[in-house]
């Protein structure tokens, strides 16, 4: 898999990372994609991918919406909504924090973010393959310009030992919009998020790689402190995944 397919349709993302009650991950996981991704699709949002961190009660997922009016809208419209009514009661008792969100966008506009097809039940029946990393920098106040110029030919050099780019994002600098879920507001952050075959592929080069380029980078005096690299599996639906040949994007474009 050489290239994803990005869509520039949605501009603002939520970096969602949850800490579940110890066991519970697998069970919360099964709920989450029963119920919960065709549900905000329909409201014209997206479930972009959902992942097991290697913490084993790390549960992320990003969420995408064309704008932040959009955020507040539908987010309205899901939380105050019939199917979140039935379902929170499960969902939350299983949670102990869902408040650790990043609200982002993509660095360039143009570049969007990748929106791959839903998980195929008959032809992906053993559900989404791969591992998903994000690298997320925390940056001075007023030198994320100068800081992703620095980390552009790192980020070239992770795509040249086999990883996709999915997205390069930075902290959405605008007040919150539904306060009902509180984001982080210790930024600026910059995050990268790819895409790598298998946990070989990551160990062999791109894990070494961003480690190196991770501490690179902190010594530029454009971030504090060292990145934090997170890896990820992708949970069974999760469209964010490793795929053989990505095909058209989905997403209601």
């Amino acid at each position: 898999m050489n290239n994803l397919p990005h869509s520039t349709v949605f501009q603002v993302f939520e970096f969602r990372r949850y800490t579940i009650k110890p066991g519970k991950r697998e069970q919360f996981a099964r709920y989450f994609e029963s119920y919960f991704p065709e549900a905000f699709q329909q409201l014209g949002a997206l479930a972009v991918g959902e992942f097991f961190e290697r913490d084993p009660d790390g549960f992320t997922w990003i969420r995408a919406f064309r704008s932040i009016e959009d955020r507040a809208i539908i987010n309205g419209a899901f939380y105050y909504g019939p199917v979140w009514k039935e379902h929170k009661a499960t969902l939350n008792e299983l949670m102990l924090d869902s408040d650790n969100v990043l609200l982002l966008a993509p660095l360039h506009p143009q570049d969007g973010i990748a929106v791959l097809p839903a998980v195929d039940p008959v032809t992906e029946a053993s559900g989404a393959q791969g591992i998903v990393v994000a690298q997320i920098f925390s940056v001075v106040p007023g030198r994320m310009a100068a800081l992703a110029e620095q980390a552009s030919s790192a980020f070239a050099q992770y795509r040249h030992a086999g990883a996709c780019e999915a997205a390069v994002l930075a902290t959405l600098d605008v007040p919150n919009n539904f306060p009902q879920l509180p984001v982080r507001t210790d930024g600026p952050y910059l995050v990268w998020i790819g895409v790598i075959k298998d946990e070989a592929s990551f160990k062999s080069k791109l894990s070494s790689l961003m480690t190196e380029s991770g501490h690179a980078l902190a010594g530029t005096g454009l971030v504090r402190g060292e990145p934090e690299t997170t890896t990820m599996t992708p949970a069974p639906r999760s469209r964010l995944r490793w795929v053989a040949s990505p095909h058209t994007s989905g997403g209601g474009e």
